[in-house]
């Protein structure tokens, strides 16, 4: 496949945009959707409930979308852009709510893959229709843990049930009837939205043109889980978990940040955090003084990751979101082999890989690239040179975006 550069508009079309809730200058960019506001919508109703693939019904369901873009005549210009474990429906642009939604951080940046979605980017919303849902069993805005439970009035905690990703695929494809959207002209996603990027292919052959799946593979490795397990053990064992039921009380947040700072680990690189920690002391830190607290540079910024963390996440939604990840196996479209759920898809499919990356490493992409080969379909695999480990997706927008580009023009 040829990669086009990514192409971006010129800076005649600068949009002002609020102002930063802790900057106090307005904030400008030559190229994006501008403000954005959340949809909610109720897909499923408490008298016809929705049946989880791990057992149980559930009703009634609500999803919160956000749309960039015009939707052609045809319906045919359609990008679904899956997001990742912690994100949200907030791919692109400024949140026109976010002040009202308690959602603050939404203020002070845009979203989450704003560098690649927008007016003469990657996805080019003046070209494309896109879609980014949040997912079932989410803290933001889709109906999860935190969500008030009918029968009882209270929120679920964990009688919540069990989502896999095949939930959410299913999910959100009531989601795409509902907008009248037969067909997609790609499905994107990095990590566990890569998970969801695959598994829409799979489960929809008939309705996915193009996949791109990043940072991602047909199952998660061994490490991968144990990262997971570990995480959540953390939250577990925070004696404010309460079972879960911690809603009005003081929540598991050491548990929660905990499970963030391991976290933040696999989606970093020991090249990356070498070249901006190493083992340069904590500002105020003259010299080691052989204490437990935050002495390390290194050690500061995962605390500072650990405390961001639990102001806008649910302890309970990252317990189902991780488990729904460890989940994840495209091998069962095929009776365990891999190869043979590939047979299913339809659609053209890169697979892209980063070689730092420590959560999904680059033969997680490789295998899956192969399997997809093997199967006779049209696939093209790129692994990316990138200090940025896991979050390559998110933090090399030059290089992601000229990929991204040249996979939606051809």
């Amino acid at each position: 496949m040829n990669v086009a550069p990514a192409h971006f508009a010129s800076v005649d079309r600068l949009i002002a945009l609020p102002f930063a809730a802790d900057q106090g200058t307005a904030l400008v960019s030559p190229a994006t959707v501008g403000w954005t506001r959340a949809k909610t919508i109720r897909l499923v109703t408490a008298d016809a409930p929705f049946g989880l693939e791990l057992g149980g019904r559930l009703g009634p369901i609500d999803v919160e979308y956000e749309t960039y873009g015009i939707l052609s005549e045809g319906k045919d210009n359609v990008v679904f852009v899956a997001h990742a474990l912690s994100g949200d429906a907030h791919a692109a642009g400024w949140d026109t709510n976010a002040q009202d939604t308690g959602r603050l951080w939404r203020a002070r940046k845009p979203g989450w893959w704003d560098a690649i979605i927008g007016p003469g980017k990657a996805i080019d919303t003046e070209r494309f229709f896109v879609i980014c849902p949040n997912v079932l069993g989410s803290c933001y805005g889709t109906t999860g843990p935190s969500s008030i439970d009918e029968a009882s009035g209270a929120p679920f905690g964990l009688r919540f049930p069990k989502v896999t990703i095949g939930d959410w695929a299913e999910l959100h494809a009531r989601l795409l009837d509902a907008l009248g959207i037969e067909r997609l002209y790609a499905v994107v996603g990095g990590s566990v939205g890569g998970q969801q990027a695959l598994e829409m292919a799979l489960r929809f052959p008939e309705r996915v043109e193009r996949t791109l799946v990043m940072a991602a593979g047909a199952r998660l490795s061994a490490q991968g889980l144990s990262f997971n397990a570990v995480g959540r053990t953390c939250i577990l064992n925070d004696p404010n978990f309460a079972n879960g039921d911690y809603y009005g009380k003081d929540p598991p947040a050491a548990g929660l940040a905990s499970a963030r700072m391991l976290a933040h680990i696999t989606y970093l690189s020991d090249e990356g955090m070498q070249q901006k920690f190493g083992r340069r002391l904590e500002a105020g830190t003259s010299a080691p003084g052989g204490g437990f607290g935050v002495e390390f540079a290194v050690e500061g910024y995962l605390a500072h990751q650990g405390k961001r963390f639990v102001e806008r996440f649910d302890a309970n939604s990252y317990l189902y979101l991780t488990r729904a990840m460890d989940y994840y196996d495209a091998s069962v479209w095929g009776g365990g082999d891999v190869t043979e759920a590939c047979r299913r898809i339809q659609a053209r499919v890169l697979v892209v890989s980063f070689d730092s990356d420590w959560l999904c490493p680059p033969e997680s992409g490789r295998d899956l690239a192969l399997a997809l080969i093997k199967s006779g379909k049209k696939v093209t695999y790129a692994n990316l040179s990138s200090r940025f480990g896991h979050d390559s997706f998110l933090l090399e927008p030059e290089t992601v975006a000229s990929i991204v580009n040249g996979f939606l023009s051809n």
